[in-house]
């Protein structure tokens, strides 16, 4: 498995501040850019977030890496799980930051806790790996069925196999057959594979 980051600053999720939407909308950056700063200022956590992503990409705005790092952790701190996995992701991969393995799973914890299913799906990962946590393989299973049990297509294609792993295999059994029906062959051999182990017992 792979981590995957979609780094969703997208400016569809700004409603708080539609006036500050249309003009990002209409390319007025700088009039976006302005409104979106006055909110920003005022504690509007989505607001902060979207004035981290024109700092990061100089929308608006001149490029600014630690304007951009400091209003996104501000929004971040503030409880907006959007912005919590944004920067759990960056601190992964090291985009805009220099890569910290602990950083980023402190911070995708805080998006999981909130229900996001990216920062679930990506713990569950470094989890499973071992990357910036203890591994533990029960806890990634849990935090894949969390996303799974949300619709998140990757962690339900992978929580059967890893609860395999962690030798849950009523869990297995039952998300290897949410797989089996949509389509997943490897599904089938992997819960024969359950079965004949059962009969040897």
């Amino acid at each position: 498995m792979r981590y995957i980051f979609v780094l969703l600053f997208s400016v569809t999720l700004f409603a708080s501040t539609q006036e500050a939407l249309s003009a990002y909308k209409n390319h007025e950056y700088k009039k976006a850019f302005t409104l979106y700063e006055q909110a920003a200022k005022s504690g509007d956590t989505t607001a902060q977030n979207a004035l981290s992503y024109l700092y990061f990409n100089g929308i608006g705005v001149n490029k600014d890496q630690k304007e951009g790092l400091e209003w996104i952790t501000k929004a971040a701190k503030s409880g907006d799980a959007r912005a919590a996995y944004d920067l759990g992701m960056m601190y992964l991969i090291g985009e805009n930051v220099q890569k910290d393995l602990k950083k980023a799973a402190k911070w995708l914890e805080a998006a999981a806790d909130k229900g996001n299913t990216e920062a679930q799906f990506n713990l569950a990962l470094m989890y499973f790996n071992g990357d910036g946590v203890k591994q533990d393989v029960n806890k990634a299973a849990d935090l894949l069925e969390k996303a799974a049990k949300k619709g998140h297509t990757r962690a339900k294609q992978n929580v059967g196999r890893v609860y395999m792993q962690a030798l849950n295999f009523k869990k297995a059994k039952y998300w290897l057959n949410e797989n089996l029906k949509d389509g997943d062959v490897g599904a089938a051999a992997l819960l024969k594979e359950i079965e004949a182990a059962h009969k040897e017992e």
